[in-house]
């Protein structure tokens, strides 16, 4: 069974290559800025910002201990 967060990565890793395609494909100067925040209850929010922001929030994965 997948985890959350392997749940939640995907649509996060979809958009954020559609947007450096974008930027690559734009004539002209482009850029993409990555926002990471903690938020309560093991979750991160992520900001995706290229002319427009793009939200999302994932769950952060339990390490094992070593």
């Amino acid at each position: 069974m997948d985890s959350p967060t392997a749940l939640a990565l995907p649509p996060l890793q979809t958009k954020l290559l559609a947007l450096l395609d974008e930027v690559l494909a734009h004539d002209g100067f482009g850029s993409v800025r990555v926002d990471v925040r903690l938020l309560k209850r093991g979750q991160k929010e992520v900001i995706l910002d290229c002319g427009k922001q793009h939200r999302f929030v994932v769950d952060i994965p339990v390490l094992a201990p070593r």
